[in-house]
């Protein structure tokens, strides 16, 4: 009777122990598999974005580069308002990471504007560029006018107008017209606008670049069908 008095309370004990053991062992793996399932799957990289975007703009789709759009809240398909891009020139490929620029370079690094800007915004029946081309800018324009070479015409804004820092730009063959400010502080800078369906394309590049006009007219030319795509 003494042994199996002195046995008792071990075998109790293990009886007890081995539902905690076995409670633990499922405690901890419930906490693994809910580590697991809420665990990250994604790497650093962030999932894979499409290529190109369908997006609507004034009822005209474009295939968007996802690469090119310049504000992270423009990145969807669908319709918008607006989208802004940008393509490296003459490459016309869209921007890689953009290099990191400290801010003690930023005052003394100017760095070389190297690609071309668009706008892509609806017009909702606003004058069209071609109807402002004709008839608003001849009125603010010096009668006198300037052709270089290459054909490429250059006329002054009259200094009491609101255009007064800026020059026009025309060509006929291959078609080209662009506002571009005068060089100073910084590097003069030309607009370029064209109408689309619904939506009025505006391109923005250095006015240095217009020694080439050609190269530049058929690079809006291409950005300009790449973005509509193939028509059926």
């Amino acid at each position: 009777m003494t042994m199996f008095s002195a046995a008792s309370p071990r075998t109790h004990a293990r009886a007890h122990l081995v539902p905690m053991v076995l409670g633990g062992a499922a405690t901890v793996g419930a906490i693994g598999l809910v580590a697991y399932l809420l665990w990250p799957t994604w790497g650093t990289g962030g999932a894979d974005a499409p290529d190109k975007l369908p997006v609507s703009v004034g009822g005209t789709l474009f295939n968007v580069p996802t690469s090119a759009i310049r504000m992270k809240i423009q990145r969807h398909s669908g319709p918008q308002e607006r989208i802004d891009l940008d393509f490296l020139y003459p490459s016309l490929e869209t921007p890689g990471t953009p290099k990191h620029v400290t801010a003690d370079a930023v005052e003394t690094t100017m760095q070389p504007i190297d690609r071309i800007f668009l706008s892509v915004a609806a017009h909702h029946d606003a004058l069209a560029p071609e109807q402002r081309t004709a008839t608003i800018y001849p009125r603010y324009l010096d009668p006198a006018a300037t052709t270089p070479d290459d054909g490429l015409t250059i006329r002054a804004f009259r200094r009491d107008t609101p255009y007064g820092s800026e020059d026009f730009y025309s060509a006929a063959s291959p078609p080209l017209t662009a506002r571009c400010t005068r060089d100073g502080a910084t590097p003069g800078m030309c607009l370029s606008e064209r109408r689309v369906d619904g939506a009025d394309l505006t391109f923005r590049f250095p006015r240095s670049w217009l020694s080439q006009w050609r190269d530049v007219a058929a690079a809006m030319d291409r950005l300009t069908a790449q973005l509509r795509g193939p028509k059926g």
